[in-house]
C-alpha cells in the first residue's frame, strides 16, 4: 500500500509516517512548501531515506492533486489547530481546514483513491452533554477552530454519500507526546518547569481532558485505515479517562519532583462560552471494530514526554506565550 499523508511534518503526522514505515507501507509525505526546504519534525526521524517527501500547500488544489498521484490511500492531517489563533483569524481556519479538506477530497475522488482518512477533533463535540462521548454526540462549534473542523467533517461525509468516496473520519481526543508544540498545555507546563519557574502560567485549570499518548493515537489511525467496517463512519480515538488541567499540573510536578503553583494568565483564558469544560471519550466503536488497545498509561506517556522535552528544551521558548 502506498499512503499519501498530509501534515507529515507536524506532531502527529511525523509519528504516523514513522509508524507506517515500520509496518512496511510505502509513504509519500506532503509537507508545506518553504524556501529553506525544511521538513519539520520529519528532520528528527531516521526514516527520511525510506519515504518520498513532496512539498506543496494544502490550500492549493493543484499541488495536492499532483502530489497525491500514484497513492492507494490518503491520511489527511494538515490543519490549523491552535484554538486561540482561531479567534484572531477565523478565515485562516476556513481556508486551511475547510478548503484544504475539499482539495484532498476532490483530488482523491478524481484520482480514485481507495481509502481516505480525514482527521477530526474532539473539540467538535464542545462541552460534553453526556459522558463518555460517543460518535452520536451533538456537534457544537464553540470556537472558530472547532466550527471549521465540523464543516470539514461534514464535507467529507457528503463525499462518501454523494460520490461513494471511501471516507473515514478519525476523531482523536487530546493527543500528547514528543514533538508537540509549545501552545499545548502539557509542553507548556513542562517547559516552564524546566525553565526554573515555580509559578506556572496557565488558563482555566477546571476543564477536563481525555489524554492519549501519540503512539497510541497513530496506532488508532492505522487500525481505522485497515478496517472495512468503518467506511463512512466517524470513529473516536481516546482512553475513556479524564483529568482536570489542575490535576494534570500536579501530576507532572510530582513526576518532575518539584513543588509548583499555577497562576492564571488572562491571555491563556478562552471566552466563557467558548471554553470546552469536559471531554471524555467513548472508544467502544474503535475497540469493537479493530484490534486497537492503548499501550501507554498517562504516567508512562508523561514520563516519556518529559524526557524528550528535556532533551530538546532549546527548541522551546517557555518565556513567551504564542497563540
Amino acid at each position: 500500500m502506498k499512503i499519501f499523508i498530509t501534515g507529515s511534518a507536524g506532531f502527529i503526522g511525523s509519528h504516523l509516517v514513522e509508524r507506517s514505515v515500520e509496518l512496511g507501507y510505502e509513504v509519500k509525505a506532503l509537507v508545506r512548501y518553504n524556501s529553506r526546504n525544511n521538513w519539520g519534525w520529519l528532520e528528527e526521524t531516521e526514516i527520511l531515506k525510506e519515504i518520498e517527501v513532496v512539498t506543496g500547500d494544502i490550500r492549493d488544489y493543484d499541488s495536492v492533486h499532483k502530489a497525491m498521484k500514484g497513492c492507494d490511500s490518503v491520511i489527511h492531517l494538515a490543519a490549523l489547530i491552535g484554538i486561540p489563533y482561531s479567534y484572531i483569524s477565523p478565515l485562516a481556519y476556513i481556508k486551511t481546514n475547510v478548503e484544504g479538506t475539499y482539495n484532498v477530497l476532490e483530488a482523491a475522488r478524481t484520482l480514485g483513491a481507495g481509502n481516505v482518512l480525514i482527521t477530526s477533533t474532539s473539540e467538535t463535540y464542545g462541552t460534553a452533554q453526556y459522558v463518555p462521548i460517543d460518535e452520536q454526540h451533538p456537534l457544537v462549534g464553540q470556537s472558530p477552530y472547532s466550527a471549521s473542523k465540523i464543516a470539514a467533517d461534514q464535507l467529507a461525509l457528503s463525499y462518501y454519500r454523494s460520490f461513494d468516496l471511501p471516507v473515514k473520519i478519525v476523531r482523536p481526543f487530546n493527543t500528547y507526546g514528543p514533538r508537540q508544540s509549545a501552545r499545548a498545555v502539557i509542553p507548556t507546563i513542562i517547559t516552564q518547569i524546566l525553565n526554573g519557574q515555580t509559578e506556572i502560567k496557565l488558563g482555566n485549570t477546571a476543564p477536563t481532558r481525555d489524554l492519549t499518548f501519540v503512539k497510541d493515537t497513530v496506532n488508532g489511525f492505522i487500525e481505522i485505515l485497515k478496517s472495512e467496517a468503518l467506511a463512512g463512519e466517524v470513529t473516536n480515538i481516546g482512553m475513556n479517562e479524564e483529568i482536570s488541567i489542575g490535576d494534570l499540573l500536579r501530576m507532572i510536578a510530582e513526576l518532575m519532583n518539584i513543588d509548583i503553583a499555577s497562576v492564571a494568565d488572562d491571555a491563556r483564558i478562552r471566552p466563557d462560552t467558548s471554553e470546552v469544560m469536559r471531554l471524555r471519550c467513548n472508544n467502544k466503536k474503535l475497540t469493537e471494530h479493530t484490534g486497537w488497545k492503548p499501550k501507554f498509561t498517562l504516567r508512562q506517556g508523561l514520563l516519556g514526554t518529559i524526557e524528550w522535552i528535556a532533551a530538546h528544551r532549546t527548541q522551546y521558548k517557555p518565556a513567551y506565550y504564542n497563540v
